[in-house]
């Protein structure tokens, strides 16, 4: 039995580590730590550069090749959708195929594809400019989906005492990919056309190939036998999955409709389009170190950081557009300053869910170990991937059909959803505990009193 005390944060993997890791957190990181550090920092901002890359030119690229929005925000959610299928049966099979071989096949691949969508421009439109779209978006959303949730697995293994704290700060580096894909992209695409962008960035994935084949530690794992089913199952990650799903969709509601609305609105430039989702990219990358931080130091606050992280991200988007019933003039200064605030309730949201899972797990009878790591981790790209499909096919519908500011305040009821939700769990959490502490207390109660006329 756990004591009350140890529910709140996630224990620590004994099963795999040597006896006292559990205990005991190094004040310097070891020469493997800082090498896993660098190889997931690569894997978080090449891929961070290679996804968002897309959002300032390509929705007008495909405008000249004839594609609909609609067609458009689904090229964009495909790739969740096939991230979502990889990251299960990666997650599932991390430790029969390797957890340094995924990692680095999927980085390999991932670079590979990027370059590939650099010559589109030389397909003909219509139909087949469409299905090689799809057909690129897919084998990188696959190669994505085994680098990340090997890269999950290892950093939770190799700081098992600090999951959040390191977990938000390398998103310093998903930040960092999102900041400089937009503008970077941009830039090249003005400068120079449409495949240099993609060869450039492609080759520097490939280049961070052998470093990470040198510096990456194995770690091996006996399979576990606990399933996707039975995690998802359990009610409070059901409910942690769903605020991961409507987080996703709002950042993946802004890639195919954001660049469009600045465009028509404020008339800015493809390169300037970038530096508006600098804001929301920027905030994120500062303020999930923070949170990180504060949710190993102060496990309690992980509750309060999911959910009212998910309120403010819904009042982020009502102001987004705004929403017309506010009557509140649409300005590019507003934009800016709700996106940064956008960032930092995302910080917020996202940073404690990886651990409040690995808590409940490890409570659920989990083994602690690679294999748990594996389901977690997949699960969590799985579920982003949910949202990441839903939330740019369905804003470029919504955005086709009744604009932007109303598809951004429909989105936002998403994220109102999954924080009220996630409210009401954790309060009726708190008051079983408290009934089961109390009816504990009464038990030892009536037990002193029943034994005492046999003392006498």
């Amino acid at each position: 039995m756990d004591a009350p005390g140890d529910q709140e944060g996630p224990r620590l993997p004994r099963g795999d580590d040597p006896p006292g890791n559990a205990r005991e957190t190094p004040r310097q990181l070891s020469r493997e730590q800082l090498f896993v550090l660098i190889s997931a920092a690569s894997i978080n901002l090449g891929s961070m550069m290679c996804y968002s890359i897309l959002g300032p030119f390509f929705p007008k690229e495909a405008k000249k090749k004839g594609v609909s929005n609609t067609v458009t925000g689904m090229i964009f959610g495909c790739y969740a959708l096939f991230d979502l299928l990889a990251s299960l049966v990666f997650g599932k099979y991390l430790v029969q195929i390797g957890a340094k071989f995924m990692f680095v096949a999927g980085m390999f691949v991932s670079g590979g594809v990027t370059i590939l969508f650099g010559v589109l421009d030389q397909v003909p439109e219509g139909p087949i400019f469409i299905a090689m779209c799809f057909l690129v978006r897919v084998a990188d959303a696959v190669s994505f989906a085994a680098a990340i949730t090997a890269s999950f697995s290892i950093l939770v293994k190799a700081f098992p005492n600090n999951v959040a704290t390191v977990l938000g700060s390398l998103e310093i580096f998903s930040g960092l990919g999102l900041v400089l894909g937009p503008p970077l992209g941009g830039f090249l695409y003005q400068s120079f056309g449409y495949e240099v962008p993609f060869i450039f960035l492609g080759c520097i994935v490939l280049l961070m190939v052998p470093l990470n084949v040198y510096i990456l530690p194995n770690y091996d794992s006996d399979p576990g036998e606990h399933s996707f089913w039975k995690l998802i199952t359990l009610p409070k990650v059901a409910l942690i999955a769903f605020v991961i799903n409507s987080l996703s969709s709002c950042f993946g509601f802004l890639d195919p409709t954001l660049s469009l609305f600045v465009l028509e609105k404020f008339n800015l430039p493809a390169g300037y389009v970038g530096l508006v989702f600098l804001g929301l990219a920027l905030s994120y990358a500062i303020s999930s170190p923070l949170f990180g931080l504060l949710s190993d130091k102060i496990p309690h606050l992980r509750k309060w950081f999911l959910v009212w992280g998910n309120i403010i991200t819904a009042g982020c988007y009502m102001l987004l557009g705004p929403i017309p019933v506010l009557h509140i003039k649409s300005q590019l200064w507003l934009l800016v300053l709700i996106l940064v605030l956008n960032g930092i309730s995302a910080g917020m949201s996202i940073i404690p869910t990886i651990p409040e899972i690995l808590s409940c797990a490890y409570e659920n009878g989990f083994e602690e170990g690679l294999s748990t790591l594996g389901l977690v981790s997949g699960l969590f790209s799985a579920m982003w991937s949910v949202g990441a499909f839903i939330g740019p096919t369905l804003g470029g519908f919504l955005y086709e059909k009744i604009g932007f500011e109303w598809a951004a305040a429909v989105q936002g009821l998403w994220a109102l959803t999954s924080g009220l939700t996630m409210g009401l769990f954790y309060l009726w959490e708190h008051s079983r505990r408290r009934r089961s502490k109390l009816q504990n207390i009464l038990g030892t109660e009536e037990e002193r009193t029943a034994l005492l006329p046999d003392e006498i």
